[in-house]
């Protein structure tokens, strides 16, 4: 059984995707890349119905034994290329999974897979590439440590991990043509927050 609780660089925004599911109760929702499923089992109070796609074997059970006990929620081992649901989704998320897929087709995929107003949320990494880029890491550096320091951050929960290949502005650029006007910043612990709200078919 995975362990219950644990706090990460990823958790650490746990809260915030929370905060906006609860502003939309009984949603359908979908986690891409799900890892061991805490945030799933996170969301099961707000949601409707929970679907994680997980395509790495053991982690995929690892998730499927923390939901065991919640009917509205499960687990499917499989990418989101291969995912096709019986009905759109309310809210597809992304937490430190977006970087190990093709970055275009992925945002591309989510948006078919939203119904009208419905919103993608990604917390995400991205690689340093400009001088700039270097900067915000080195000077998160000290508040990444205390933070982890403080939260006894879990390194390893035994989940697949990839480098970052896009950096801050190729993910902006990319949003900008496939999600126009999605909202991207940085934030602590080097990842990035992004959310874009689909059109409603009267705003096309």
């Amino acid at each position: 059984m995975p362990v219950e609780h644990y706090w990460n660089h990823n958790t650490a925004y746990h809260p915030w995707i929370l905060s906006i599911v609860a502003e939309r109760p009984r949603s359908r929702v979908l986690d891409v890349g799900c890892g061991d499923g805490l945030l799933l089992a996170r969301l099961a109070p707000l949601a409707g119905t929970i679907v994680g796609l997980e395509p790495d074997p053991a982690t995929a059970r690892a998730a499927a034994a923390r939901l065991a006990h919640l009917p509205h929620a499960r687990v499917e081992k499989q990418t989101l290329e291969e995912h096709t649901p019986s009905a759109p989704y309310d809210i597809i998320i992304f937490v430190a999974s977006l970087h190990h897929m093709d970055l275009g087709a992925a945002l591309s995929r989510a948006r078919e897979l939203l119904i009208p107003g419905g919103e993608l949320l990604v917390v995400g990494l991205s690689a340093n590439r400009s001088v700039f880029d270097w900067l915000v890491s080195a000077v998160q550096v000290l508040p990444v440590r205390l933070g982890s320091w403080l939260h006894r951050e879990a390194r390893d929960i035994g989940v697949p991990v990839a480098a970052a290949r896009e950096s801050i502005a190729e993910i902006r650029a990319t949003a900008r043509t496939i999600l126009p006007g999605a909202r991207l910043r940085r934030g602590l612990y080097y990842r990035y927050l992004l959310r874009w709200r689909k059109p409603t078919t009267a705003a096309r």
